[in-house]
């Protein structure tokens, strides 16, 4: 797997947002950004993350109107789980899978530096996940079959119907032609 670093790979602009944006701001730079959550920081010191599990959530228990009063912050978990740039990739995906997180906010002498995510590390290392490499070889094996099965479809030979030697098809179980197959 080799040593490489979360600063290796990490993403260095991580989508942010201060703590006083109101849940609304907040979902709409989701959907902006097409992500599913925000790094709370002010002064680049992270004091809190949102996702839109959270929004959903405050969306059921309050009205659409409260939503632009709640503040990011108000809902934030208080404890936050972090890495340091300088732990190796493999530390990050272990804390991730301990943890059941797909995300930690990276974080160097108390500052936000970037953020690693379980999909940074499967395009660095996909042999973390042994069974979506095993996916990828069943994926590539089927389409070497079907490949394979259509080139066995078309064969030359004399049509089942016309009696004419020309490239013929399966078709409703005969050898056929193009015209035989297309009139039929």
């Amino acid at each position: 797997m080799g040593r490489g670093l979360v600063s290796d790979i990490m993403t260095r602009d991580p989508i942010i947002i201060r703590p006083t944006s109101n849940l609304l701001d907040c979902a709409k730079k989701m959907v902006q950004k097409k992500v599913g959550s925000l790094l709370l920081v002010e002064k680049k010191r992270l004091v809190g993350f949102i996702s839109n599990r959270d929004i959903l959530w405050a969306l059921i228990k309050k009205s659409q109107k409260e939503l632009s009063s709640i503040k990011a912050i108000d809902i934030s978990p208080k404890k936050i789980a972090k890495i340091n740039p300088n732990n190796t990739i493999e530390e990050a995906f272990k804390k991730m899978k301990k943890l059941n997180f797909k995300k930690l906010p990276v974080i160097y002498e108390n500052n936000l530096v970037g953020l690693i995510t379980v999909k940074d590390i499967l395009n660095f290392n996909p042999e973390f996940y042994p069974e979506l490499e095993e996916f990828s070889r069943i994926r590539e094996e089927t389409n070497k079959l079907q490949r394979i099965k259509k080139r066995d479809e078309i064969i030359e030979g004399i049509c089942e119907e016309c009696g004419n030697y020309n490239i013929l098809h399966k078709f409703n179980g005969m050898l056929v032609c193009e015209t035989c197959k297309n009139s039929s």
